[in-house]
């Protein structure tokens, strides 16, 4: 699909934007190497998981395969799920829900192991969505990835991919409701509206 000049325009906007806001956010990501006094744990069942304390993480999880895709009002009982403990078991810094998989980035307090975290939000979103939309059967794949994310530069790349992944999937939508960072304390979530440059609006 084609895009005019003033949509690639506030595409450029869009990108230069979220970069620098970014920017300001990714002191909160310490390099391994400062952390190597940290104990660091790992565990495999499909997938190896690893552990350390004051880590922040980039976490990934999908539909059952045989489930059908994620409908609107479906994606914002995710992103509430997500949002409701923010603050207070971890910090939310950076998530997209789109129709088929889920990408967080957090950083876990420590008496919240991620993997209790992780089994919270899929069991509670689970049991939502078969109440109330008459799903059934396994709603998530089992397993998750997560990743400890080494310094600012992957903090950056894996927070950037997020924030672009709606319009990686749909190229022509304007604007999406379902993803969003933590600007400087200030949850912000991006929009494209029309022609008009992107800009940083809170989170209600």
């Amino acid at each position: 699909m084609g895009h005019s000049g003033a949509g690639l325009r506030a595409r450029l906007i869009l990108s230069i934007i979220i970069s620098y806001t970014l920017q300001r956010v990714c002191c909160l990501v310490r390099p391994m190497s400062e952390n190597q006094d940290e104990k660091l744990t790992i565990y495999k069942r499909r997938l190896p998981h690893w552990r350390m304390s004051g880590a922040v993480y980039f976490i990934t999880w999908r539909l059952f395969p045989t489930q059908p895709e994620l409908v609107h009002d479906e994606r914002t009982v995710v992103e509430s799920a997500l949002k409701h403990f923010d603050g207070s078991r971890y910090e939310l810094l950076a998530y997209v829900v789109i129709h088929n998989h889920v990408h967080v980035i957090i950083e876990a307090r420590d008496k919240y192991p991620l993997q209790d975290l992780v089994h919270s939000w899929k069991s509670y979103t689970a049991n939502s969505l078969q109440r109330a939309f008459g799903r059934q059967n396994r709603i998530w794949q089992d397993e998750y990835f997560d990743r400890i994310v080494r310094n600012e530069e992957e903090f950056l790349q894996k927070a950037q991919y997020i924030l672009n992944n709606p319009w990686k999937t749909w190229p022509e939508i304007k604007e999406y409701h379902w993803v969003g960072f933590k600007e400087a304390g200030t949850e912000a979530r991006p929009t494209v509206q029309q022609d008009r440059p992107w800009y940083t609006k809170k989170l209600p």
